[in-house]
């Protein structure tokens, strides 16, 4: 093993993570603004718009992210709309485009599923108290519904986070240079799968371990009103 090679190219493996952890964080910020409204939409909505959003969560919840990826980076050109996009936006003439749509739609119908939960299960006490107090649908959503179901559903859509992280390795393969990227192209100049992917590997890690932490300080603040009088923080 000649972890030598790692150190020259250390400026590699840190662009890579440095695009891993934008199209992570935008992903998962673009699938965040989806996913509220189609939870609410699921919830309340009328029963033609809840199955809709039923069908689109099924459909990217039910197929791998890896042919929902190279359906639109491979297959999108077959339409002459897409096209004529494709002259009028730099932004999908990229491969960067692509993976961020496909990851973005992808994360935005698990966190539906996890916001559709935690709101469905909302305390009926909660509810008929603001529905006495007079406040509207849209207010009642706004300051009691959202935050508690933010705050119930944090556990599980840490998880999502870390399946998004890992998933991302995906964009290497429509020529995306992440930290899987980044392997693959070490892998091919020295010849030295074991050091390459280790160190990716390695750095994933380090990410989780990072994800995982922030989370437990997130949960620490919104869950303060849970833990016994008298405890440490």
């Amino acid at each position: 093993m000649d972890f030598s090679i790692i150190a020259d190219s250390f400026d590699l493996y840190l662009s890579g993570t440095w695009v891993t952890l934008q199209l992570v964080l935008q992903s998962l910020a673009i699938g965040l603004l989806l996913a509220v409204p189609l939870a609410i939409a699921q919830v309340y909505g009328p029963a033609w718009l809840r199955w809709l959003v039923f069908a689109y969560g099924y459909f990217f919840r039910g197929t791998p992210l890896l042919v929902q990826t190279f359906l639109l980076y491979y297959g999108s050109g077959q339409f002459e709309w897409i096209q004529q996009l494709q002259q009028d936006w730099t932004f999908l003439k990229q491969a960067y485009g692509y993976a961020l749509i496909a990851f973005a739609l992808n994360t935005a119908a698990y966190t539906v599923e996890i916001l559709r939960g935690a709101i469905a299960t909302m305390p009926k006490g909660e509810l008929e108290a603001a529905k006495a107090c007079g406040m509207s649908t849209p207010l009642m959503l706004r300051r009691i519904v959202l935050p508690n179901a933010f705050r119930r559903a944090l556990p599980a859509y840490s998880n999502e986070v870390i399946f998004m992280l890992h998933g991302s390795s995906i964009a290497s393969i429509v020529t995306i240079v992440d930290i899987t990227g980044a392997a693959r192209l070490v892998n091919a100049k020295y010849y030295r799968p074991y050091e390459a992917f280790v160190t990716a590997g390695l750095i994933y890690l380090v990410l989780t371990l990072l994800t995982v932490w922030l989370f437990r300080q997130v949960e620490k603040r919104w869950f303060v009103h849970l833990r016994p009088l008298g405890s440490k923080p």
